[in-house]
């Protein structure tokens, strides 16, 4: 019991209470849950819109957590929110794609992680995760070849027509627009190949 109280003392870091429960001491899992609980079930019920959706799939989140630290691949050195932020982002995801539509963060476009990085209205939830999201699409156009990535890096970071990027790359715009689509295709096998975005 002197235990848990201790643990419960709001000094202590998310660090160490993940190190606590890996090494065994089950109340440091339940300190992080409270401590967090109300920020993370408010970011999944924003995108679904349903209390019991949204209590599922923050259920689910916490047994892929409780399934990552248990096998030791916990690796995210102390970041701990960010982290589980990014487990209840890609289950957002995925209960959108078993339902055939997309969250509100989403558009229309070929790539629909792009619709996170371009939102203006991002909220304090979505803008932990955003660095994380970011930073994984950067190494994933890195594995593209590079007359792909060349046409995804303008069109999605310099904002270019594919009109512009035709007459900066010397290619039709036919040739631009296929490039365009076989390195979205080929990021999508890329991020499966590397399982990249989440971690199981």
């Amino acid at each position: 019991m002197f235990k848990v109280m201790i643990m419960q003392n709001e000094l202590i870091t998310d660090a160490t209470l993940v190190s606590n429960y890996i090494q065994g001491e089950e109340p440091a899992l339940e300190v992080l849950i409270n401590r967090h609980k109300q920020r993370i079930y408010s970011f999944i019920y924003s995108k679904v819109y349903d209390k019991d959706v949204a209590e599922d799939i923050f259920q689910d989140t916490f047994i892929k957590v409780i399934r990552t630290l248990k096998k030791g691949k916990y690796n995210e050195e102390g970041k701990f929110l960010p982290w589980v932020m990014r487990i209840a982002h890609n289950l957002v995801i995925d209960h959108f794609r078993k339902n055939t539509r997309m969250p509100k963060f989403s558009n229309t476009g070929d790539f629909n992680i792009f619709s996170v990085l371009s939102d203006s209205t991002l909220d304090a939830e979505r803008s932990i995760i955003k660095d994380q999201v970011e930073s994984d699409i950067r190494k994933v156009i890195e594995e593209l070849p590079e007359d792909q990535k060349e046409v995804l890096m303008m069109r999605m970071y310099k904002d270019m027509s594919f009109k512009e990027i035709s007459d900066k790359t010397g290619v039709s715009i036919n040739t631009a627009l296929g490039r365009m689509r076989y390195a979205l295709i080929n990021m999508r096998k890329i991020i499966d190949k590397h399982n990249i975005i989440l971690t199981n």
